[in-house]
């Protein structure tokens, strides 16, 4: 799979920051899932241990391609990053004290934060359109308090927003 080969190749900063890159490939370019979808695949990739890039690339292959897609989605994105990263880590550790070595490592962090921000304004909107904006903005700020605040891990606040979903909730009804 190409999309992965390229996520693969390009995810720098880790598993977090290559999620647009995924997002890109997967929603945008193949139209593989929708927004919708994809963004479920992330919440619950969220709740499972292991890389994140590693489980999104393994569920989108396997949903693409059955078995032989899965394997091949996990080795176009994992295989490409150990040899790249062996690589460059060697020359940036040959090379580390030049001062626009030093400058090009440091520039790379801003790019990746952008990238995260735009994804997260993405899913913003979508929950705004899709739960309504004052269940949005109150389920954000919430998650936002219990994560950073308590520090709560994401995974568990997933699972249990999850698990609230099957809970039975009595309405009370209106007497007419």
């Amino acid at each position: 799979m190409i999309g992965n080969l390229r996520t693969g190749m390009l995810g720098f900063g880790g598993g977090p920051s290559s999620i647009p890159l995924f997002q890109q490939e997967a929603v945008k370019k193949y139209k593989w899932m929708t927004e919708e979808e994809f963004a479920d695949t992330l919440a619950l990739a969220n709740t499972m241990p292991g890389p994140i890039a590693t489980k999104m690339a393994g569920y989108i292959g396997y949903r693409v391609g059955g078995i032989v897609g899965m394997i091949n989605a996990l080795v176009s994105s994992v295989l490409p990053t150990v040899i790249i990263l062996i690589s460059l880590l060697q020359v940036l550790q040959a090379y580390k004290d030049i001062p626009w070595v030093k400058h090009m490592s440091a520039s790379i962090v801003p790019v990746v934060a952008v990238m995260l921000a735009q994804m997260t304004w993405e899913f913003v909107k979508k929950s705004g359109t899709t739960l309504g904006w004052k269940k949005a903005i109150i389920l954000i700020l919430t998650s936002f308090l219990l994560t950073e605040v308590t520090h709560l891990h994401p995974g568990i606040l997933i699972m249990i927003l999850i698990i609230s979903v099957f809970i039975p909730f009595k309405r009370k009804e209106n007497p007419s």
